[in-house]
């Protein structure tokens, strides 16, 4: 059921909170996967193997998706998917910042049902179940209802606000950032940020949780397409993802296409 398996997420995302303490600002050990990939420290691979083990443990008939397990095909025949970035903001991490973070998920038949995003140096675990609203430390949380493109502030990247991707004008607004996908999706989620956007390629464990915490929340979350995003694909990536309240995201969606 959804509320166990929330369970389940929560209790893991913590204990991986608890292994990355023991790695932060410990020199830990660091390669580079190669391909443009970024690095990947001692810590996400801790993290990894012990997510892989509770989780699988409890639910081993769920399929396996994580940027740090080697992809097989065979979680396409599973109904259900754990969606699993073991730390996600990974050069934030080896930098010593703090918001670094855990993100798991679980997807249904390509939609994400359960999700927590854990972040263990801010004390923060943000979690939602589909349908039943999104929180922060066990609290309700709301996002922006922001109208107005000039007085929003959006986290997002530079390169996302080059001319040649607006063909209806680059939005006017803040621009903010944080290395974290998930942490900005669930700062959407809160109402600290009015919008995140991403137009390019992403992949699915990088948004997946707070994909379904920003829905929650009352964000609209799409594709640059202004399609739902669908989950578990056999490529497991996204052509990108925009979330904002609804009057700001219908405007980001006429900007997008001209």
């Amino acid at each position: 059921m959804p509320e166990s398996d929330l369970h389940l997420l929560t209790d893991a995302a913590k204990a991986a909170g608890d292994i990355a303490r023991g790695y932060f600002k410990a020199d830990p050990e660091v390669w580079d996967k190669g391909d443009g990939q970024g690095p990947v420290t001692a810590a996400d691979l801790a993290v990894n193997r012990m997510l892989h083990g509770e989780l699988l443990g409890a639910r081993p008939d769920y399929g396996w998706l994580s940027e740090e397990s080697t992809d097989t095909a065979e979680r396409l025949q599973r109904p259900r998917v754990f969606i699993v970035d073991p730390i996600d903001g990974t050069r934030a991490f080896i930098a010593g910042e703090n918001t670094f973070a855990h993100s798991l998920a679980i997807a249904e038949n390509g939609e994400v049902v359960s999700a927590v995003v854990h972040l263990p140096m801010k004390g923060l675990t943000y979690s939602a179940v589909r349908g039943g609203g999104a929180f922060l430390n066990g609290q309700p949380i709301r996002a922006s209802e922001q109208p107005v493109m000039e007085q929003a502030r959006a986290l997002t990247t530079g390169a996302t606000l080059k001319p040649d991707l607006w063909p209806g004008g680059v939005p006017d607004l803040t621009r903010k950032f944080r290395p974290s996908l998930a942490y900005r999706m669930c700062l959407v989620a809160e109402g600290r940020y009015d919008a995140m956007l991403t137009l390019r390629p992403t992949w699915e464990w990088d948004v997946a949780a707070g994909d379904l915490i920003a829905q929650e929340a009352g964000a609209k979350v799409t594709t640059p397409e202004a399609m739902l995003p669908r989950y578990n694909n056999p490529v497991p990536q996204l052509s990108g993802l925009v979330a904002a309240g609804e009057p700001l995201h219908r405007q980001f969606m006429q900007r997008l296409r001209g």
